[in-house]
């Protein structure tokens, strides 16, 4: 069922309903809907059928309670300019240039314009910046720096092309009666996601030297691409850092 017959059916509903009852009062009683409701419901019906009803179910926005789409503009703009601003500390900033926007408005302003997160705000600037080549300010360079250290902190890496940086890691998968236990090793490639898995029935170094020389290298110089270095989690079982030349 689309959003749209979700709307339409209660409506709908109510108009079946009173026919099969004979009571209009008995059906709004019972659907939830005021007589003055039935009766504008039923002449719209009447009028055009299910279509009348979706038209009426369609939230229309108020805009007589919108600020003028020029403040509007400074709003979204300065969103841009100082990313790391909240609501409250762009209303105070933008009252020093004579623009009074209560912070409330300012929310509503940047969720109508996808701006309401600092990320989105920072996801805004970096388009603004490849499509017009902006200079940046030292307070979008402080934004885009705080930024960085948050993905930092939260253990994510930077790379920029295939090659650039790879991870392997050990699993273990599980026990088979007869093998023993089997580990997975598996490396990815950080940038275009490509990934490698093999199964082993041991977990060292031998085994993750065998998956890079098997599986790994001989991709990337198919497609003549340098592998620069590989992240793991130096463990006993880790052969990359002797295969990138790591110290």
């Amino acid at each position: 069922m689309t959003t749209t017959q979700k709307l339409i059916q209660p409506k709908l509903g109510l108009l079946k309903l009173a026919e099969k009852l004979g009571n209009v009062s008995d059906a709004c009683k019972v659907m939830g809907y005021s007589r003055d409701s039935f009766y504008r419901f039923q002449k719209l019906y009447d009028e055009g059928g299910e279509l009348a009803l979706k038209e009426i179910s369609r939230s229309k926005p108020l805009l007589k309670n919108r600020i003028e789409k020029q403040i509007e503009d400074v709003v979204v703009a300065y969103a841009i300019e100082s990313p790391a601003f909240g609501q409250q500390r762009a209303s105070n900033e933008l009252r020093k240039r004579g623009i009074f926007v209560a912070p409330s408005t300012i929310r509503c302003v940047w969720v109508r314009h996808d701006l309401e997160t600092f990320q989105k705000r920072l996801k805004a600037l970096d388009a603004k910046v490849a499509q017009e080549g902006l200079i940046l300010t030292d307070v979008q360079v402080a934004a885009l720096e705080r930024k960085k250290e948050e993905e930092q902190s939260k253990g994510e890496i930077e790379t920029h092309h295939p090659g650039y940086l790879g991870a392997q890691d050990t699993y273990y998968v599980g026990y088979i009666k007869g093998v023993g236990k089997i580990y997975q090793q598996t490396f990815i490639d950080t940038y275009s996601r490509v990934a490698f898995a093999k199964v082993y029935d041991r977990k060292n170094a031998l085994v993750a030297a065998d998956m890079l020389n098997d599986k790994v290298i001989p991709f990337y110089q198919e497609q003549e691409i340098d592998l620069l270095r590989i992240l793991t989690d130096r463990g006993t079982d880790g052969a990359a850092r002797r295969y990138c030349g790591a110290k």
